[in-house]
């Protein structure tokens, strides 16, 4: 084998072990604290509610080390969250929530929200994500000002 062909093949391997300790999580809790460290003992940094997304970057033990949509970094108790559902936030000051996915739709009634308001992601179309909120109510917001994971 050529050197180069070792090269390419360990780039690939290693790209492989760091994106694959990464994942998208969203909370399926009602609310969750998110810890300064993995532990009950540790200070609560944010106390996020359901459909709050997250980038899993490590893990101790039952603890997720995550990042959020500002980039810090934080503790979650891995019961918390999951990887199977698909969350979004809100990554502007606010963002119009409409009834189709375009701004030739009207604003839903709740419309807007403000900045760090969480969904679940339930579809989409072109540039726009279809999204439900934890009380249920769906609407559409352009994918520019989520932050998606």
């Amino acid at each position: 084998m050529t050197k180069s062909f070792h090269f390419v093949f360990l780039l690939m391997f290693s790209l492989v072990l760091v994106s694959g300790n990464a994942a998208a999580l969203c909370v399926t809790a009602p609310e969750a604290n998110l810890r300064a460290g993995p532990g009950t003992n540790y200070d609560k940094s944010w106390e996020v509610y359901k459909y709050m997304p997250l980038q899993k970057i490590g893990q101790k033990g039952d603890w997720y080390q995550v990042k959020d949509v500002d980039g810090d970094r934080h503790w979650i108790y891995k019961k918390l969250v999951s990887t199977s559902v698909h969350c979004a936030v809100v990554k502007k000051s606010t963002a119009n929530v409409r009834t189709g996915p375009g701004m030739n739709y009207r604003k839903v009634s709740w419309s807007p929200v403000e900045h760090y308001y969480s969904f679940r992601r339930i579809g989409s179309k072109g540039d726009w994500i279809k999204v439900k909120d934890e009380e249920g109510d769906t609407g559409w917001v352009a994918k520019s000002l989520l932050w998606l994971q």
